[in-house]
């Protein structure tokens, strides 16, 4: 048990993402390919973040626009909710791809 979790330890950082596949999205004659997808997730969720509460922030300067604004600071909040169920989904993800033999074994 002790030389799985050495071998996992001494496995190249990252090389757990080679297992998540690409998605692909076909726009046209295009294809848009997201790489590490719960990482891109994470991070469009912190973009989503900054947005909602910098837009609310901006509109309780207008006591007209205030309703918004709440309703911007909540959204934000909610969204600080799901960065870390995208992050536990990615690890249970990882989990159902293969034993932990199997995946210790990929790396030589």
């Amino acid at each position: 048990m002790a030389d799985q979790n050495q071998d996992r330890r001494d496995a190249p950082r990252g090389a757990e993402r080679q297992t998540d596949p690409p998605a692909r999205i076909d726009v046209g004659n295009e294809e848009i390919v997201i790489s590490n997808r719960y990482e891109s997730l994470s991070i469009l969720n912190d973009i989503l973040i900054g947005i909602f509460f910098f837009a609310g922030s901006i509109l309780f300067y207008f006591k007209p626009l205030e309703f918004w604004a709440v309703t911007l600071f909540v959204l934000g909040s909610v969204d600080f909710l799901l960065r870390p169920t995208i992050r536990i989904a990615r690890r249970i993800h990882l989990k159902r791809l293969g034993k932990p033999d199997d995946r210790a074994s990929q790396y030589y």
